[in-house]
């Protein structure tokens, strides 16, 4: 079976609850095991089972308002001769009148309960609220997002991936244009710099940053105070720190043979030459140059020195770094809420500091972002209202607000962070190159090759990286002779 994004996202639902992909996973960093393939605020209260229309990848009947009839309502401003608040007009008014609450899906499904706690607060600045449907099936959210397009039921608000999945429906003409939100939101000092990057598409703006993630290395501090460690600065001080849990019998490292199974490929090569891995995603650089080769070969030095899990181990990495199976766990800030779910305190119980630079040539510290979009379908019901619940979700007031609920870092630099481990991870923030996920900065054609490689070297680690690295570069090599 061909692996790809969202079959890496099914398993990851499957294994690792709440996690991705990015990225900022999929690439994003949601998914639930235990929730059903599709869960709504509607179906919550009537206690209804959409299991079996989640399994074909329809639109769950009766989960919405919109789905208790075959014609939507009339869409609020977004009809004929209204001026589209993303098509170059002014940003909308954040009071836009909808039909009723904005239809909204998402792969998330375990974060019902977040996303909830939003309606008073958006109710109250906005007098707009959300009906949640929520998937944990990542493929069958797709399918029910890309057939909800070719109906008169088009989806109103929806959580997307970055990269070539926005790409895709971006260019199909399926998205609102949101320029103007960004513009907006660049003036009021709302998103950091760089940020848009990952929305823009021939120079447009297409949706607004639902969440964004930070690669940092989370650790369990009484292992490092029983051991005397301390957090290292440089990458001979990681390794020292290393050597001493392998000499000890504590496990170093965290790693995953699928969905993460790209991290420790990133780290290295970020690490080690940054424009060889932004090259990665332009064409510049190839799987086999130099640097890609020895960023692989580090990586088998590191799993050949036992630095790693067992990747088979299904236990869940938040568990694993409670219990101490684990020393170190290297995620998106996502973790946070990961370990606060079981038990864990931030700042006594665990830590996160920023994994060092594997080159000492590499004066800026290297920091990975994983961001995922908050999209509005073009010509759907409550089209403008949905923009206008958009642009409200990007300020400091909303974002505030949603960081205090999730535990977790905002977009918006505004925010404060009450989390005391994520707000002393972040005071290195000024020094950080930031830098794209590899997930999203790499084309699909790519990906599919290079995950399940990179899945076997995880699994079964060897010294030549060079077939496999030759494999994935044939084919960039076709990607990039299209272009």
């Amino acid at each position: 079976m061909k692996k790809s994004r969202r079959f890496a996202t099914i398993l990851a639902a499957a294994l690792v609850p709440v996690l991705a992909a990015t990225a900022c996973g999929s690439s994003d960093s949601g998914s639930g095991a235990s929730t059903p393939a599709a869960t709504s605020s509607a179906e919550t209260a009537a206690g209804s089972d959409t299991a079996t229309s989640a399994a074909t990848g329809e639109s769950p009947a009766d989960t919405s308002s919109a789905a208790a009839s075959s014609e939507p309502a009339e869409s609020s401003g977004a009809g004929e001769g209204s001026t589209s608040a993303g098509s170059g007009g002014a940003a909308p008014d954040c009071k836009v009148p909808a039909s009723g609450p904005l239809q909204f899906a998402t792969d998330k499904a375990a974060w019902q309960p977040d996303f909830e706690s939003m309606n008073d607060k958006s109710t109250a600045d906005c007098g707009l609220s959300i009906n949640f449907t929520g998937y944990s099936d990542a493929a069958q959210y797709d399918a029910f997002i890309k057939q909800g397009f070719q109906t008169n039921q088009k989806p109103t608000l929806f959580t997307w991936h970055t990269g070539d999945q926005l790409k895709e429906l971006v260019d199909q003409g399926l998205i609102s244009e949101t320029t103007d939100l960004w513009k907006a939101a660049e003036a009021n000092g709302d998103v950091p710099a760089g940020l848009i990057d990952n929305y823009t598409y021939d120079g447009k703006q297409y949706c607004v940053p639902l969440l964004v993630a930070y690669w940092g290395m989370y650790y369990n501090k009484k292992i490092f105070a029983d051991n005397n460690l301390q957090v290292p600065t440089t990458w001979a001080d990681f390794v020292k720190v290393a050597d001493t849990l392998v000499a000890k019998g504590i496990v170093p490292l965290h790693q995953m043979n699928i969905i993460f199974e790209f991290v420790w490929f990133q780290a290295l090569l970020v690490g080690s030459n940054p424009e060889a891995y932004v090259g990665l995603g332009t064409g510049k650089t190839k799987y086999t140059d130099p640097a890609v080769v020895d960023a692989v070969k580090a990586w088998y030095e590191m799993a050949n020195k036992k630095y790693f899990i067992d990747p088979g181990v299904q236990t869940d990495p938040q568990t694993l770094l409670k219990t101490g199976k684990v020393a170190m766990a290297y995620f998106g800030t996502f973790f946070t809420g990961q370990l606060t779910s079981v038990g864990m305190k931030s700042n006594e119980d665990y830590g996160i500091f920023a994994l060092p630079n594997f080159s000492p040539d590499v004066k800026k510290q290297q920091m990975v972002l994983e961001t995922g979009p908050l999209c509005v379908g073009k010509g759907s019901q409550d089209e403008q209202a949905a923009l206008a619940y958009s642009a409200w979700w990007m300020g400091q007031d909303a974002q505030q607000a949603w960081s205090d609920k999730r535990g977790d870092v905002s977009f918006n630099p505004k925010v404060t962070v009450k989390d005391p481990a994520l707000a002393e991870f972040l005071k290195g923030q000024g020094d950080w190159e930031i830098q794209k996920r590899w997930l999203e900065a790499t084309p699909n054609p790519i990906y599919t090759v290079a995950s399940p490689a990179f899945g076997e070297f995880v699994t079964n680690p060897v010294a030549d990286p060079m077939p496999m690295l030759t494999k994935i570069q044939e084919a960039a090599d076709k990607y990039w002779a299209g272009k």
